[in-house]
């Protein structure tokens, strides 16, 4: 009877070891079936990573994109598709442009200066005061050496290199003497990156006479290919995936000039007059880079003021 039991508990004891053994064995294939259907199911679902057919009849300025040359047409495809997949930069700029293409557009007008090349300052600062590491400012990335022979103030009271409408018309100034210079407005715009002179040698030494014929560095030679690219994905968002209505996008904010011709010693106190804060006055006036304008000269200034109702009361 002993006997019985003790082979009794062995083939209990095994009968059980048995089992553990197979479940282990059957419970990894189960749990990683499952999630691996699930997670491949919901990545690829309701989203696909597509090449882009290339626009038809592409200009920049009036001027066509040969892109029957087989390098143009992969160096505009590989734009496009850059920019068209960085899906969160590209809403940026298209809520950025419809706060800041009405102060740019109206200036490029009146100094006779193709509207594309608005998608220029798109590509040179985002359309953000920025400054470049070596120290180009602004919307349009001015050198303080260019931006004094154009005719803009520039010292650490007041630089007008931030100041949007200013700085378009130096730039405007800088595009028309460029294309006086080539003759062509495409080679216009890859001088604003090259420079003139660096444009006009290279153009000499390879003997071509087209933006589209040269051999550049990286930059330069996809400097047009980019505002190419941004001035169709924003010019079409919705034919390249983009979604939004028009009160997503940042609104413009009505301002009024208000004449300055003297000292201002303290902004935060002169904000406080008009209803706004410092904050919100340096918003408007970047150009003023200190909290005070000491106008030895009495210049005359013209401050930007937000109407009123565009901001929250001053607390």
């Amino acid at each position: 009877m002993k006997n019985l039991k003790n082979a009794a508990m062995i083939v209990g004891l095994l009968a059980i070891c048995w089992v553990s053994i197979y479940a282990v064995q059957q419970k990894p294939e189960t749990t990683q079936e499952t999630p691996s259907k699930t997670n491949n199911k919901s990545v690829a679902e309701g989203y696909r990573i597509v090449s882009l057919p290339m626009p038809e009849n592409l200009e920049f300025a009036g001027e066509d994109v040969p892109l029957d040359d087989p390098d143009v047409y992969e160096r505009m495809d590989r734009e496009l598709l850059v920019n068209t997949y960085w899906q969160s930069n590209a809403l940026l700029l298209m809520k950025r442009a419809h706060k800041y293409f009405p102060i740019i557009e109206p200036v490029l007008k009146e100094e006779g200066i193709p509207d594309d090349f608005k998608y220029l300052a798109v590509i040179e600062s985002g359309l953000t005061q920025a400054v470049s590491p070596a120290k180009a400012t602004g919307f349009w990335q001015i050198l303080e050496s260019t931006g004094k022979d154009y005719g803009l103030e520039i010292n650490s009271n007041v630089d007008e290199r931030y100041h949007i409408e200013k700085s378009t018309r130096v730039a405007s100034d800088y595009l028309k003497k460029a294309k006086a210079r080539f003759g062509s407005w495409t080679l216009a715009a890859a001088s604003y990156n090259a420079g003139q002179y660096g444009v006009d040698k290279q153009l000499d030494r390879q003997n071509v006479g087209s933006y589209y014929d040269l051999l550049l560095g990286e930059e330069t030679g996809r400097y047009v290919f980019r505002i190419l690219a941004l001035k169709e994905i924003m010019g079409n968002p919705e034919k390249y995936g983009f979604d939004f209505e028009e009160n997503d996008l940042y609104k413009p904010i009505a301002t009024k000039k208000v004449k300055v011709d003297t000292v201002v010693s303290n902004f935060p106190n002169f904000a406080e007059k008009f209803g706004i804060n410092y904050k919100i006055l340096k918003v408007h006036n970047p150009w003023l880079r200190d909290d005070n304008l000491k106008n030895a000269s009495r210049k005359t200034y013209y401050i930007e003021i937000p109407e009123q109702g565009n901001y929250p009361p001053v607390k």
